[in-house]
C-alpha cells in the first residue's frame, strides 16, 4: 500500500511538472509579442534593421521612451484618447442599462422579440454600416469632430444590453414588488435599487468600454482628420519621423509608444480583473 501511495504521488508530481512546463511554454509563446515591441523599443534605428536581429539589443535606448513622451503631440493624442474613452463609456453605461431594465424586468408584448431583434444586430459586420454612417455624419457636418465617435454610445451597444440584461434578471423580482409597494415608480426602482447593487456589471461595462476605445483605430481613422484630434493609435501612425529623412519613419520610436499604450489596459485589468469575473459570470445565470 505505502509503494502504491508512493507511486501515485510520484506521478502526480510528474504530472504537475509536465502541466507547468507546458502552460510556461504557452505563456513565453503568447507573450513573445510583447517582447519583441520591448525589445525594439530599445534599439536604435539602425539595430531594428539588423540582421540577424538580437533580441537583447546591445546598449539599451532607454531615452527613446523619454523621446516619446516628450513629443509635443504625444499629451495631445492622450487627452483625446481620453475623451473618447469617457464619452463612450458614459454613454454606454447610460444607455445600454436603461435599455436592457424593461427587457429584464418587466412583461410586455413583444419583449423576447424586441430583445432577439437587439441580438441580430450583433451579426451585421461594422465595416458594413460605415458607409451609411459616413454619409450620415457627413449630411450633418460631424465630421473631423468627436461627435460621431460618441454620439452613437448614446443609443445603447448590443452586446452591452446583452450584458446588463442578464444580469438585471439575476436580482429577485421581490425587490420591485416591494418597492412598489413603498410607492417607488419603475424610474426610482431603477435609479434607486437596481443601480446600486448593479455595481459589478456597470464595472465590467465600463472596462470593457475604456479597453476597446484605448485601442480602437478603425472609427477615429475614418472620421477624424484634424491632428489636434487624432488619439494616440491614429496619432502615433503619423508621428515620430526621422528628421531630415521624408517619410522614414522612426519605427523604434513607434515601438516605444506601442510598449506604453499596452501598459494601461494591463493595469486596469490586473485590478478589475475580480470584478470583470463577477460581472460576466453572473450575466449568464438565466435566459
Amino acid at each position: 500500500m505505502a509503494a502504491k501511495s508512493k507511486m501515485k504521488m510520484k506521478n502526480s508530481k510528474s504530472m504537475k511538472i509536465m502541466q507547468y512546463t507546458v502552460l510556461i511554454i504557452i505563456a513565453i509563446f503568447m507573450a513573445f509579442p510583447i517582447i519583441w515591441i520591448f525589445s525594439n523599443s530599445l534599439k536604435t534605428l539602425t539595430g531594428i534593421s539588423q540582421f540577424p536581429p538580437k533580441l537583447i539589443p546591445d546598449d539599451p535606448q532607454f531615452g527613446n521612451y523619454l523621446e516619446v513622451l516628450k513629443d509635443k503631440n504625444t499629451l495631445i493624442y492622450f487627452r483625446n484618447s481620453l475623451i473618447l474613452i469617457v464619452g463612450n463609456t458614459i454613454g454606454t453605461l447610460f444607455s445600454s442599462a436603461i435599455v436592457a431594465y424593461p427587457l429584464a424586468r418587466m412583461n410586455f408584448r413583444g419583449r423576447n422579440l424586441a430583445f432577439a431583434i437587439i441580438l441580430a444586430t450583433m451579426m451585421v459586420p461594422s465595416v458594413t454600416t460605415i458607409i451609411p454612417q459616413f454619409i450620415l455624419f457627413r449630411e450633418l457636418g460631424w465630421l473631423d469632430s468627436f461627435l460621431p465617435l460618441i454620439v452613437p454610445a448614446f443609443f445603447a451597444y448590443p452586446y452591452n444590453v446583452f450584458l446588463f440584461r442578464q444580469f438585471f434578471m439575476t436580482i429577485p423580482k421581490s425587490i420591485d414588488e416591494s418597492a412598489m409597494i413603498d410607492g417607488c415608480n419603475r424610474w426610482q426602482i431603477f435609479t434607486k435599487m437596481i443601480v446600486p447593487i448593479s455595481r459589478p456589471i456597470f464595472i465590467t461595462v465600463g472596462i470593457l468600454s475604456a479597453i476597446f476605445w484605448w485601442n480602437e483605430l478603425f472609427t477615429p481613422l475614418i472620421f477624424l482628420t484634424s491632428d489636434n484630434l487624432k488619439p494616440l493609435t491614429v496619432g502615433a501612425l503619423s508621428s515620430f519621423k526621422v528628421q531630415g529623412a521624408t517619410g522614414l519613419t522612426a519605427w523604434n520610436l513607434q515601438m516605444a509608444m506601442a510598449m506604453l499604450m499596452a501598459i494601461p489596459p494591463m493595469l486596469l485589468y490586473l485590478f478589475a480583473s475580480k470584478f470583470l469575473v463577477e460581472g460576466m459570470k453572473t450575466s449568464g445565470l438565466k435566459d
